[in-house]
């Protein structure tokens, strides 16, 4: 059953209520105007007629009935005495049309005269000096089957109520027939749960809005399936990094309480500390997902790598290019965790030094970490930013960083509008570019 509130009745009723306005209006204007419009014709029709009957007779006499003049057939001479002195064939042996005559200086009279063969319109023009004397010429035309019957308004309003029901067929059948591609999106969507999300929209072969909706919707589960593998694969990853170092420390503590080595103890506190680092890490995570508002400011970009390097010592040397007055607007503590990220990256698997370089080209203001290690292979350069990636996956988790570190830094260059990628070199080559402020 359809409900009254949808968009299908919605748009009949509007369609109905526009145009029945509308229509009915012109209808109404159409039985006001026409009548009036058509006797004014008739009348100065026959007035026509009447004013030259009146030239004719002031030299003329008619020995038999008066011909038609100007298109009018019912015509008559009436002199002051109110008897007929002259009629057209039609009229001849029948009383005055009509008892009206002109008074005071008018020398015209218009009336409508309604006798059972019918409505007529009659007009008078008085002359006093005719070959009959004073007289009154009249002229009279009858009015059309329309204007002495009802059935005109009857039809108008007759045609208009059909034409505003096939208004409302058409609008229900129409909007239905658009609408069914809706409806099959919506039933098919009904069927399509978190547990499966493989399924998917048919698309209608029209081209139309519609079809487009149909391919959106698509992409919209597609793109959703994708999210909810890899927040199973994140839960996954995450409940794995966390065991391990929950494990190793237990296993410390319990030893720890049995031995009490000074050795025991330190390893329980640096795998504390590891948990710490990727507890940590998992919350940035989620503040940026969710989009957390950040106060923004004016920051030296060359500056703030300059500080973060002589902040934190590295294992090799870094060799530092900077351009001063690089300006950018961001976050002053998440800029610079992204740049240790790199930088601790590189740290990590350099095998002699490490080359940071920060310069501005064109709009953008771009900063270069690279390092001489074994680098990233060109068909992995974009897994290395998903979560919980490691490349060598033989090397051990406890020395290792936890696959964060990268992805959290293309989620803080987003954040800023900028881009984080991995470029060419024989190590590792990271850019970050950020719009100039």
């Amino acid at each position: 059953m359809v409900h009254w509130r949808s968009i299908r009745c919605r748009v009949t009723i509007a369609t109905v209520v526009l145009f029945g306005v509308v229509i009915l209006g012109g209808v109404g204007v159409i039985s006001i105007t026409y009548p009036a419009r058509a006797r004014a014709d008739l009348i100065a029709q026959a007035d026509a007629a009447s004013r030259r009957l009146t030239t004719i007779v002031d030299r003329q006499r008619f020995d038999g009935p008066i011909p038609p003049q100007q298109g009018v057939q019912l015509l008559q001479i009436v002199d002051y005495d109110g008897h007929v002195v002259a009629a057209s064939l039609s009229l001849t042996g029948r009383p005055p049309l009509t008892q009206v005559r002109p008074t005071g200086a008018d020398s015209r009279v218009s009336t409508r005269e309604c006798p059972p063969s019918g409505c007529m319109v009659v007009v008078g023009t008085s002359n006093r000096s005719t070959v009959y004397g004073p007289i009154v010429a009249y002229a009279a035309l009858r009015e059309p089957f329309l204007l002495r019957s009802s059935f005109l308004p009857m039809l108008l309003y007759g045609g208009s109520g059909t034409l505003l029901a096939l208004m409302a067929w058409g609008a229900w059948y129409g909007v239905g027939r658009v609408l069914a591609p809706v409806e099959r999106i919506r039933s098919g969507l009904e069927h399509i749960s978190a547990a499966d999300l493989s399924l998917r929209i048919e698309v209608p072969p029209t081209r139309d809005e519609v079809a487009e909706l149909a391919a959106t919707v698509n992409d919209t589960l597609a793109r959703l399936e994708d999210a909810i593998a890899r927040h199973r694969r994140f839960v996954s990853d995450a409940s794995h990094e966390l065991r391990a170092p929950i494990t190793a420390l237990l296993v410390r503590l319990e030893a720890g309480l049995e031995e009490r080595t000074e050795t025991d103890w330190r390893a329980a506190l640096m795998d504390a500390q590891r948990l710490a680092d990727i507890v940590q890490d998992l919350l940035l995570m989620a503040r940026l997902d969710a989009g957390a508002a950040a106060a923004y400011e004016r920051i030296d970009l060359g500056r703030l790598v300059e500080d973060e390097i002589a902040r934190r010592p590295c294992r090799l040397p870094v060799s530092v290019d900077v351009e001063p007055h690089v300006i950018v607007m961001g976050h002053r503590l998440q800029l610079a965790r992204l740049f240790v990220n790199l930088l601790s990256n590189a740290d990590r698997y350099a095998d002699c030094a490490v080359w940071v370089c920060v310069r501005a080209r064109g709009e953008e203001a771009v900063l270069e970490v690279a390092d001489d290690g074994p680098g990233i292979p060109e068909e992995r350069r974009e897994q290395v930013f998903e979560r919980f990636t490691r490349l060598d996956q033989t090397r051990s988790r406890d020395t290792g960083g936890s696959g964060l570190g990268l992805p959290i830094a293309r989620d803080i260059a987003r954040t800023h509008g900028g881009s984080l990628e991995a470029g060419t070199g024989p190590g590792a080559h990271l850019i970050l570019r950020l719009p100039l402020c």
